[in-house]
């Protein structure tokens, strides 16, 4: 028996949720739409069909480069990372038949990564969300032949997320026992097309992001996505946009607008938000304080955005790291 103290005893891992990867083997996979990279390394460019990120270095980064990637975590205490596509090619425009030949090459190439370093990181799977029953054959393969464990999807895929065609693929994921990870891609391939304020200042990744995400959780709960799959783990990218902060306002109307669903009757917003997942990245701890009161922490797990231009960092030693721990390993089924 061990006779280890608390203060003496291993500090529980590290497990970040929320990272997303560039896999060279996917470049070109979808054809004219790209992915394409700059050629030219003192001027990076990311080109996905008509939108092209400016700025940003993949090549040569943990983007890339799993070696680097690992080397960083090191840096910055993470022990294990579960790679997301990125968000920029979840290609909801393009044919089915394409977006399947992309979807499977990545996944193919996510594998073969993580597959090697199963110490360290994981693998989320890209699917074909054009086309749910092609989207739930991936998914099965992605996690049966490939080892992937879980499903990532855009907060505004073609299909609404509460619309009844997306249900068999919620079945899969909770037959499978993985979880889904729901993250914004950029509204509108040149920025978002009804709305150009929010063009300007980066407004579509810092307003943009969190408007889709908050639409997501409001649209799970309210269109009964979570009262049809009881079982199923739904995990939100930046602490659900603003769901915290407008919890209060949207149980009111759960119960006042003629429209109040009759599957929160019972249960009530409030209870029915605290069946979702959130990590925590969420760049101040007055948002982290609102994201608690409003969920708790039972499903709160650790996001950084790796390597992005808002990586957050690894939070300090307590109890509330403890518990992102352990619930990043229940998430993730470790």
């Amino acid at each position: 028996m061990s006779t280890a103290t608390p203060a003496e005893a291993d500090p529980l891992p590290v497990i970040d949720v929320h990272a997303h990867a560039v896999l060279a083997e996917s470049l070109g996979a979808a054809g004219a739409a790209g992915p394409e990279l700059s050629p030219d390394p003192d001027h990076p460019w990311y080109r996905v069909g008509n939108y092209v990120l400016h700025g940003v270095r993949y090549r040569d980064s943990p983007f890339m480069d799993p070696d680097l990637r690992i080397a960083r975590m090191d840096e910055a205490g993470i022990d294990l990372q579960m790679l997301s596509p990125n968000p920029l090619t979840y290609f909801g425009d393009l044919p089915a038949h394409d977006a399947v030949t992309y979807c499977r090459e990545h996944n193919d190439a996510l594998a073969r990564i993580v597959g090697d370093r199963r110490d360290r990181l994981r693998g989320a799977a890209q699917l074909p969300l054009q086309d749910v029953d092609a989207a739930v054959v991936e998914l099965r393969r992605a996690v049966d032949e490939l080892g992937l464990v879980a499903a990532a999807l855009d907060t505004d895929p073609p299909h609404a997320l509460d619309d009844a065609a997306m249900d068999p693929l919620y079945e899969a994921a909770a037959a499978l026992d993985v979880p889904v990870f729901l993250h914004p891609s950029p509204l509108g391939p040149g920025g978002p097309p009804v709305d150009p304020r929010l063009r300007r200042f980066d407004l579509d990744l810092l307003v943009g992001f969190a408007y889709d995400e908050t639409l997501a959780v409001t649209t799970l709960i309210l269109g009964g996505v979570l009262d049809r799959h009881p079982s199923l783990d739904v995990c939100l990218s930046h602490g659900g946009g603003a769901a915290a902060m407008l919890a209060g306002r949207l149980a009111s109307a759960t119960v006042r607008r003629p429209w109040a669903p009759t599957h929160l009757a019972e249960v009530g917003f409030e209870r029915a938000l605290r069946r979702l997942w959130f990590d925590t990245h969420v760049h101040s701890e007055r948002a982290l304080a609102c994201l608690i009161d409003a969920v708790g922490t039972e499903r709160l797990v650790f996001g950084t955005n790796f390597a992005g231009w808002d990586g957050a960092e690894v939070p300090e030693p307590g109890q509330l790291a403890d518990t992102l721990s352990r619930n990043g390993a229940r998430l993730l089924r470790l």
